[in-house]
């Protein structure tokens, strides 16, 4: 454990745990530059960018990459605490990038049916969420900012 007199100020004034609290910060970080960035390119307001999934950068993998690091950092990366960790990172960024990548190509197949049944009245309904998942590039986008803003911010 850090004392408090090697604590860095950031955790002192926002929460004990460094590993919960960068993960934290590194989630909500991203969907504000989703958000933003989104506003930037379109000049529209989406809330959905501030909750929603898939987009550049993972904050999924950044997320659990802050978490890894910090955790990397407190207990040593050596420590079967951080193997844990690190080890289901891995398991976020996978499904991040391929299971619900591919559910989202499944949705935009699916609502491109359903829109062509609803030409002939056939069906009615809302379309399935198609902004599910991450490419391999935004995925390592997410880890790379998620890894460095820990080893920025770990006190």
């Amino acid at each position: 454990m850090i004392d408090e007199a090697h604590s860095g100020w950031f955790f002192r004034v926002v929460g004990w745990n460094p590993p919960l609290v960068l993960a934290v910060i590194s989630m909500i970080s991203v969907q504000v530059i989703k958000f933003l960035s989104k506003l930037a390119m379109t000049r529209k307001v989406d809330f959905e960018r501030l909750s929603g999934t898939g987009g550049m950068p993972s904050s999924h993998a950044a997320s659990v990459a802050s978490l890894a690091t910090a955790v990397g950092l407190q207990t040593g990366f050596d420590s079967p605490l951080f193997a844990v960790a690190a080890f289901f990172s891995l398991i976020v960024m996978y499904d991040a990038a391929g299971i619900r990548r591919a559910a989202g190509r499944q949705a935009r197949v699916l609502n491109r049916m359903i829109d062509d049944l609803k030409v002939h009245q056939v069906v009615e309904g809302e379309a399935l969420r198609e902004l599910l998942g991450h490419t391999p590039v935004e995925v390592l986008v997410g880890t790379a900012y998620g890894i460095a803003l820990a080893l920025l911010l770990y006190p």
